[in-house]
C-alpha cells in the first residue's frame, strides 16, 4: 500500500497534502537545557537567537545555520542534551516527579529518560532498559555527560521477566519501536524503509509491548505510549487493542492549538505542518486505583561496591533478575585505600575538595587528550571550565594527567 494512500485511514485529502508539503521542509532542531549545569540566563547570553520550546519546559528551539549546538563545548560538559523537538512531548506530558518509581521500556539512545531525570531532580528512580547492548550504551554515555544519578540502566528483554514486576512502577515510559515515518525528513533512509508489512509487523509488537507495560504499571499509574508513526495501525489501532483486553482508561491530554487530534481517535498527534518538530503520536494512559506511593528514607545515602568499584544511587532497587548496565553514579576504582575517580562522578558532584579552572586554550587541550602543563600540589583536582564539571584528574605537581576516557577524547569549540 502507498504511503500517503494508507494515511486516508484518518486524514482527510486536504491534510494528507498539508502533511506532504511539510515533509519536503528542513527539519527543526531543538536542546533540553540541563538546569543543574548551566542556567536559562546563561544560555540566552551564549545562544541569542534560540526560541523557545512551544510546549517544554527548559526546551529550545535552535538555528543550526545560526550555531550548531553539537559541535561546541557545551555539549560535552553536559550542560543540555540535543532532543527533536517533538520527542521532547511525551516525558514532559507524563511529567514524572522525584518520587516516582519509572520505567523507560525502551530507552536508547536516553532522550525521554534524560527529560524524565531533569524532571525528577536527580532523585526518585528510573529504570532505564533497551533490550540492544549496542545501543544501550548511548544511554549509559548520555548519563555519564549529563551527571545522572537517579538512573539503573539495564539491558532486558522483559518479555521474559515482566511477571516479576507486576504492579510495579508508578509512570512508564513506552516509546515503541515503529515504522519510523515520521522522521522522513529527518532521515531519508526512512522513506526507502517503509512498506505497509513494517506498519503491521511494528503493530503487533507494538501491542504485545503495550500490554506488558501495562502488566507492570502499578494501579493509580500512569503510562505514556508514544511512536514516531504517522500510522493509524500503529498508534490508534494499538490503544484501542489495549482497551479491548485490559481495564486501562486514558487520561486527557489538554486541548493545544498545535496539537491534532482526529474525530476517531485517542491522544494526539504532532504534524510537522501544525508542529515545530518531526512526526509524533502520545497517549496517556491509566491504570484504574489508588496510586501508593513508597518511603524513600533519604537519596545518595548507600555506597555499593561491585567488584573494584564503588556506586551510589538515588534510592536501592532489587536487582536479582535484571542484567545492569550501570547501577546509578559510577564513583571510581578502589585500590586499597585510593579511589580512581571516575568521569561519571565528576559531573555528578556539585563540589570537591580541591578545584582548577582550565581557560580557553586548556579546556581544548584537555578534550584533545593531554596533559595540563600547570604545577599544583599532588593529588586529584576537581577541573572546571566557566564554573561547570570536566573531570577530576591527577596532579603529579608537575602536570595534571588527563584521566578523559579515550572516546571522550575529541576535539570540542568552546
Amino acid at each position: 500500500m502507498e504511503f500517503y494512500e494508507h494515511l486516508k485511514k484518518y486524514l482527510n485529502d486536504k491534510e494528507i497534502a498539508e502533511l506532504e508539503t511539510s515533509l519536503n521542509e528542513d527539519s527543526k532542531h531543538a536542546l533540553l537545557l540541563n538546569s543543574e549545569k548551566m542556567s536559562q540566563e546563561t544560555l540566552f547570553k551564549l545562544f541569542p537567537d534560540i526560541t523557545p520550546h512551544p510546549i517544554v519546559k527548559n526546551a529550545f528551539i535552535y538555528d543550526i545555520n545560526k550555531f550548531h549546538a553539537g559541535k561546541l563545548i557545551y555539549l560535552e560538559l553536559g550542560c543540555y542534551y540535543l532532543q527533536e523537538p517533538s520527542a521532547m512531548v511525551p516525558a514532559f506530558l507524563l511529567n514524572p516527579s522525584k518520587d516516582d518509581l519509572v520505567l523507560d521500556l525502551c530507552a536508547a539512545p536516553g532522550g525521554k529518560s534524560m527529560q524524565a531525570s531533569l524532571l525528577m531532580e536527580n532523585k526518585g528512580l528510573i529504570i532505564a532498559n533497551d533490550i540492544s547492548r549496542s545501543r544501550i550504551n548511548a544511554v549509559l554515555e548520555n548519563v555519564e555527560r549529563m551527571g545522572r544519578g537517579n538512573l539503573l540502566i539495564t539491558n532486558n528483554d522483559f518479555s521474559e521477566i515482566y511477571t516479576k514486576f507486576n504492579n510495579t512502577f508508578d509512570k512508564i515510559i513506552l516509546d515503541a519501536p515503529c515504522s519510523g515515518s515520521g522522521m522522513f525528513r529527518k532521515d531519508k533512509k526512512m522513506v526507502s524503509d517503509w512498506t505497509y508489512q513494517k506498519v503491521l509487523k511494528c503493530a503487533e509488537m507494538q501491542k504485545n509491548l503495550i500490554l506488558m507495560a501495562y502488566q507492570m504499571l502499578k494501579p493509580g499509574g500512569t503510562m505514556v505510549y508514544s511512536t514516531c508513526s504517522f500510522s493509524y495501525e500503529e498508534d490508534e489501532e494499538v490503544i484501542q487493542y489495549l482497551l479491548d483486553n485490559s481495564d486501562a482508561t486514558l487520561e486527557h491530554i489538554k486541548d493545544h492549538p498545535l496539537y491534532y487530534k482526529s474525530n476517531i481517535g485517542y491522544g494526539i498527534h504532532l504534524f510537522p505542518y501544525k508542529f515545530p518538530g518531526e512526526g509524533h503520536y502520545i497517549v496517556l494512559i491509566k491504570k484504574p486505583g489508588e496510586l501508593k506511593k513508597r518511603k524513600v528514607d533519604g537519596y545518595y545515602l548507600e555506597k555499593v561496591k561491585f567488584g573494584d568499584y564503588l556506586f551510589t544511587i538515588s534510592e536501592p532497587f532489587p536487582t536479582k533478575n535484571l542484567r545492569v548496565v550501570r547501577y546509578g553514579v559510577k564513583i571510581g576504582q578502589v585500590d586499597k585505600n585510593d579511589i580512581r575517580y571516575d568521569y561519571h562522578y565528576a559531573h555528578f558532584i556539585s563540589s570537591f575538595e580541591r578545584v582548577f579552572s582550565l581557560d580557553d586554550i586548556s579546556i581544548i587541550t584537555y578534550y584533545l587528550g593531554n596533559t595540563i602543563d600547570v604545577a599544583i600540589p599532588k593529588g586529584y583536582v576537581l577541573l572546571q571550565y566557566k564554573g561547570i564539571n570536566v573531570d577530576i584528574a591527577k596532579s603529579d605537581g608537575r602536570i595534571i594527567k588527563n584521566r578523559l576516557p579515550k572516546g571522550l577524547r575529541r576535539i570540542a569549540v568552546s
